[in-house]
């Protein structure tokens, strides 16, 4: 999952998109998200976002309240923050599960996290302002994705393993393209969801003249476990839960695994928006159970540079309430 501030307020750093891809899951309507994808050789333009792990019930900021900060401002809230102790919140929680960080992710999205997400991911009226939010974003992500996907031509035929699958909105879409797909998650409870959505959707009411797709092949797995070879690897929302030290034996380990293509996607770790994140450990809520780490794009380069991959293509996307980087890396 990627970073939110979860302010309740708008920050203002979104922008009207005036060519909207043609490929358009279900989303709510009156939201707006702004991606710029840029090849290295060329730029165009188009729209996606990552969901954000944290709490959607937190304090009221407004703009201007934000805007401020700056000089003396910046000391005075690092003064601030520096008496949170989030660390201190997570070291509990890895406690309570026996485990480190992995553990806690299992346990969360196996648990309460589970149920959040799959309300956030489905089509329930029952979601917030922050929730409807992050479910455009979650939809734009699986569009975009999609589209990097497709531009090299048809999917029929081609392996992709979806790394940290969730539900299967990527998974699923992927299969009735024609592609081969493995998808994997390191919660049980994800995966038994995602392969209920595939054999509804896929499978459900299909008549005898079109061929079926392919079923994902679903298993229940963390990144660490993922084996095989595949001519491309998926990988979205997940590296927030690496810190850079362990991301690049990840983005390496993931990249083993691809024979053509890897898409990646993290928050972008940047002084404004380490400022953000700070501020919204201010207030975690019952929902922000996990950690997050924001990783830059540049350290993100050098990961796949060691291992002989390069960035094919790159975007930022911004919404009300959270940020991410995408990026399609090939081998170099």
């Amino acid at each position: 999952m990627a970073f939110s501030a979860s302010l309740s307020s708008p920050l203002g750093f979104h922008t009207h998109h005036p060519n909207p891809p043609a490929f358009s899951p279900k989303a709510p309507p009156k939201l707006t998200t702004t991606t710029t994808i840029r090849p290295i050789t060329t730029t165009t333009t188009t729209t996606f976002a990552i969901p954000p792990l944290s709490s959607a019930t937190s304090p009221t900021f407004d703009g201007t309240t934000l805007a401020v900060i700056g000089g003396s401002s910046v000391a005075a809230l690092a003064a601030v923050l520096s008496l949170t102790d989030p660390e201190r919140r997570r070291r509990i929680q890895a406690e309570e599960v026996g485990g480190d960080d992995k553990e806690v992710v299992r346990e969360y999205f196996n648990n309460s996290g589970f149920q959040r997400w799959k309300k956030i991911y489905g089509e329930t009226d029952d979601v917030n302002r922050v929730q409807k939010d992050i479910r455009l974003g979650h939809s734009k992500t699986v569009e975009n994705a999609i589209t990097m996907l497709t531009d090299d031509g048809s999917l029929r035929g081609v392996t992709v393993c979806d790394a940290g699958c969730g539900t299967g909105s990527l998974s699923i879409p992927l299969a009735k393209e024609g592609a081969i797909v493995t998808a994997t998650d390191i919660s049980a409870a994800m995966v038994a969801e995602a392969q209920k959505q595939a054999e509804e959707q896929l499978l459900a009411g299909k008549d005898d003249l079109s061929p079926a797709p392919v079923m994902p092949k679903f298993e229940v797995k963390d990144l660490e476990s993922l084996d095989g070879k595949y001519h491309t690897v998926v990988c979205l929302d997940v590296l927030i839960h690496y810190p850079q030290s362990k991301a690049d034996a990840m983005i390496a380990h993931l990249a083993s695994l691809a024979e053509n293509r890897l898409i990646l996607s993290f928050a972008p770790k940047t002084f404004y928006y380490d400022i953000l994140k700070r501020i919204g450990e201010l207030f975690p809520g019952p929902s922000k159970a996990t950690r997050a780490y924001l990783h830059s794009e540049a350290d993100v380069e050098r990961a796949l540079q060691k291992v002989g991959w390069k960035i094919n293509k790159r975007g930022l996307t911004t919404t009300q309430f959270y940020f991410a980087k995408l990026v399609e890396a090939v081998p170099a």
